[in-house]
């Protein structure tokens, strides 16, 4: 088949930017979708602004269910493809698209039944939980769109159809800029507008995707006619993909411990939860290009793991690793030169501005470490390794990361020096690399030193 050729034949620089850029440019989009979101409800209110902060790890949680169940896909899909098993790959494709509405129907009966009882958890402020409340629910119980776009953009992305998964979240995108200040403002809606406007693109950039599988990709066939759940290979597909679900859950967590340590210590409370949450709308614009490098890769490296060619395997991951390290490298440069215009897209206040600026230069010196690990962990995912990036992330976020931050807040606070919390990412960071090396040489020398050299 020729996509097949493609990943196995196409020399490894082209072939990494060829399967990347759509991808980075559709996530780019995204990014720019998730600020334009953020900077509309801003402009209603710094609580607004506050209530979508505190709502990220939950509304994160639902994405990594999402998109971690997509990385077990991906990697089985790609994997049989590479063997040449076109049905096992129909059939890893079918049993994605039930799990993608298995996970629509967790995530609205949490949103509807967890919502308010998670925004008290953080906060008091009776008027950053109601705001709070009306947009997670909204994003939750309208979450089939989400689940589903990423489910078939991944399908496309896995046998080499990049190009058409940048349409389909371009186009979500899109709609959803277009139609947040109409839902915002215009019919006055606040933020349950800005959810509104998020569940229309997504639901959009499903139907497009949809359409995409069904007429374009010639390489599986989908079809839910007479379909039976594979509960063992569902089972493959979550012992690949549970643990980057896991891990961003992980994060979900991290970012919850990380408001409720800010909102208790730091002498800013809730302005320096929201501006904790402005960080992670801005870092978006540096990490997506990395985990859109890595959507690229996993299915070159799958594809070529499954086909026993070592050479093109081990030079995607050099490269791949060399290329994100220095999109981190440009992007700290950003974060330590222009923090302040970067926070005043947010209408940021004096007091957001004096708490964002030290903590998006601070957070930024752990950039350059975390495009390695990152592109590391991409080769974990396509070998079906991802229990190293799983425990990387645990031993990071929460062994090292939040236990600092809950040491740093509290002496910054007793000095009277808040800006000493942030210095815990760099710090974690640091544990970060050093592990996920060592587990990188691990899976070299067990699944890929063994493996036939092969053609380049």
């Amino acid at each position: 088949m020729q996509n097949e050729n493609k990943l196995g034949t196409m020399p490894i620089s082209k072939l990494i930017w060829n399967m990347s850029l759509p991808i980075i440019a559709s996530m780019l989009v995204q990014a720019l979708y998730n600020i334009v979101d953020s900077v509309f409800v801003s402009r209603v209110s710094e609580q607004a602004l506050t209530a979508v902060s505190l709502a990220f790890p939950a509304q994160n949680l639902m994405i990594g269910l999402a998109t971690g169940t997509a990385v077990g896909v991906n990697a089985l899909m790609g994997r049989a493809l590479g063997a040449g098993m076109r049905e096992r790959a129909d059939r890893v494709a079918n049993n994605g698209i039930f799990l993608a509405v298995v996970g629509f129907v967790i995530s609205a009966l949490l949103g509807l039944t967890c919502s308010n009882l998670f925004f008290r958890s953080q906060t008091q402020v009776e008027s950053i939980i109601a705001m709070g409340n009306d947009y997670l629910r909204i994003v939750t119980i309208g979450s089939l769109g989400m689940f589903c776009q990423i489910m078939y953009e991944r399908l496309l992305q896995g046998t080499g159809r990049s190009l058409l998964s940048m349409y389909t979240q371009g186009l979500g995108a899109i709609v959803n800029i277009i139609l947040d200040p109409v839902f915002i403002f215009v019919l006055d809606m606040g933020v349950a507008g800005a959810a509104v406007a998020t569940i229309i693109g997504q639901f959009c950039g499903c139907a497009l995707a949809i359409y995409f599988n069904h007429k374009k990709n010639t390489d599986i066939t989908l079809s839910l006619r007479g379909f039976r759940p594979d509960w063992r290979l569902i089972g493959e597909i979550y012992a690949i993909g549970l643990p980057s679900v896991i891990m961003i859950a992980i994060g979900s967590v991290m970012t919850f411990l990380m408001n409720k340590i800010l909102i208790t210590y730091h002498s800013a409370h809730e302005t320096a939860a929201t501006a904790f949450g402005v960080y992670f709308k801005l870092n978006s614009f540096v990490f997506m290009p990395i985990f859109g490098m890595n959507n690229g890769v996993i299915p070159i490296v799958a594809f070529n793991y499954g086909a026993q060619n070592r050479r093109r395997m081990v030079e995607t991951i050099k490269r791949s690793t060399l290329y994100a390290s220095c999109i981190m490298v440009f992007g700290m440069a950003l974060f330590l030169l222009i923090p302040g215009p970067l926070l005043k897209i947010f209408d940021a206040t004096d007091t957001m501005l004096t708490v964002g600026v030290p903590a998006l230069r601070i957070i930024s010196l752990s950039f350059c470490m975390a495009g390695a690990c990152i592109a590391l962990g991409s080769s974990f995912q396509a070998l079906g390794k991802s229990i190293y990036s799983m425990i990387t992330s645990i031993i990071r976020q929460l062994v090292f990361l939040v236990p600092i931050a809950y040491v740093l807040a509290r002496y910054g606070a007793s000095i009277g020096n808040d800006d000493l919390v942030w210095w815990c990412y760099p710090i974690a960071e640091i544990a970060s690399l050093s592990l996920t090396l060592g587990f990188f040489r691990h899976v070299y020398r067990t699944m890929i030193a063994g493996i036939p050299e092969g053609q380049a």
